[in-house]
């Protein structure tokens, strides 16, 4: 579905919009920490994941905010990106994922994923788990 020209949010709806929801999943401190650490050279990468990932893919009505995290723990363990994915173990459980759950993600990553990275995941989500 496209929709008529000027009938979309404009850039800074959605910056609002991204900025409540990455507030309401990371937390106003993980967002505070990221946007202190903004530098001239980081700017414009900020301001893009507010609008699009938060403002526009998480904000979306078609999937909650848990299977969004479910998608999300599945893609980092996949992809490796270990630092991510404790940020998002944190969402997850903010999201409404019990640790029970977190674990049956993991569990289910290592088929398609592989031991190697549901065996990296698991520690990292232990850490999270056991308050770092």
């Amino acid at each position: 579905m496209t929709r008529p020209a000027g009938q979309g949010p404009s850039d800074e709806q959605r910056y609002d919009q991204g900025m409540t929801v990455r507030r309401e999943v990371l937390s106003d401190e993980h967002v505070d920490r990221a946007i202190a650490g903004t530098t001239e050279f980081t700017a414009d990468f900020q301001d893009f994941i507010t609008r699009v990932a938060w403002g526009d893919v998480w904000s979306r009505p078609g999937l909650d905010r848990r299977s969004r995290s479910v998608a999300v723990l599945t893609a980092l363990i996949a992809l490796g990106h270990h630092e991510e994915l404790a940020m998002h173990v944190r969402a997850a459980l903010r999201n409404g994922l019990t640790a029970d759950e977190i674990r049956e993600v993991i569990l289910q990553s290592a088929v398609y994923c592989g031991v190697p990275a549901a065996n990296t995941a698991f520690r990292v989500a232990d850490e999270v788990l056991a308050g770092e």
